[in-house]
């Protein structure tokens, strides 16, 4: 099994939760999260300059079969990106057991 761990644009997220369902992903938790990145310019509006350094992002955690790693970072990529600096990471990571806390089931079944 492995963690599939994306921080993305905050407006891009319904495209990428539509993307995921679209290839069988339909559990997944996310969070707003604030984050520092390479945008270092600020913007001005109405005269005042407004820092951009701290910027909101969407944070998704997803755990899949190791063979479901594939359709769910290309389903990520293809939804998330918009070709600027910004649009974000993803990381895989192992994982190395599951369990399904109501039946006491462990293993790839408890993530179906």
């Amino acid at each position: 099994m492995k963690k599939i761990e994306a921080i993305i644009r905050k407006s891009k997220y319904r495209e990428v939760k539509k993307a995921l369902h679209n290839v069988g992903v339909n559990f997944f938790s996310y969070w707003d999260v604030t984050g520092i990145g390479n945008e270092k310019e600020g913007h001005v509006y109405r005269g005042i300059s407004y820092s951009t350094s701290d910027i909101q992002r969407r944070y998704l955690s997803i755990v899949v079969n190791d063979d479901f790693v594939d359709p769910t970072v290309n389903a990520i990529l293809g939804s998330a990106g918009t070709g600027e600096v910004g649009d974000g990471k993803i990381f895989v990571s192992e994982i190395l057991e599951s369990y399904r806390i109501r039946t006491g089931e462990k293993g790839g079944k408890t993530l179906k």
